[in-house]
């Protein structure tokens, strides 16, 4: 079974989408880091909302954050102040994740894309599943708070079905 390789075309929504979202829901503005082929399954981050899409392209989104970026995005977006990981900051992260995706799957209509519900996992080194006919691609951005990474890995079914 051989690998399909992202498309700029499936990646450029997500970068999009993640830069509209932080900028009109936590006031952000982001630094973009260079793309890169993930070829580990870790993640980059402590905190990892995850979604999983499907429809005419199958994938996996992933927002991973620094505990710190973690914490402040939540806090920023729940406007108040948070210190510790918790229910509130996962679903903070998992509603992040989702918005991401929702803005994304706008963008790419023609694959008539479902979006799971938003997964978040947590602790250092943990793993992250992606569709194993895909290579993810890693897009890391740098806040005034610190690293979160953008990973998306996404393939139309008609190329699955060719390359297999």
């Amino acid at each position: 079974m051989s690998n399909t390789a992202m498309r700029v075309e499936h990646i450029n929504p997500f970068i999009s989408a993640v830069l509209t979202t932080f900028r009109t829901m936590l006031g952000w503005e982001l630094r973009r880091g260079k793309p890169v082929v993930k070829r580990v399954r870790t993640a980059d981050h402590q905190v990892s909302g995850v979604i999983g899409l499907s429809g005419k392209a199958v994938g996996t989104v992933v927002l991973s954050f620094s505990e710190q970026v973690a914490l402040k995005a939540a806090s920023a977006l729940l406007l108040e102040d948070l210190h510790e990981i918790n229910t509130e900051v996962l679903d903070a992260v998992g509603e992040l994740t989702n918005m991401v995706a929702g803005a994304a799957k706008a963008q790419l209509e023609e694959y008539q894309l479902s979006v799971s519900l938003p997964n978040v996992v947590t602790g250092h080194q943990h793993m992250v599943h992606f569709p194993s006919t895909v290579t993810p691609i890693s897009i890391p951005f740098e806040t005034e708070h610190g690293p979160f990474t953008l990973e998306v890995a996404l393939a139309p079914q008609e190329e699955l079905v060719r390359n297999n």
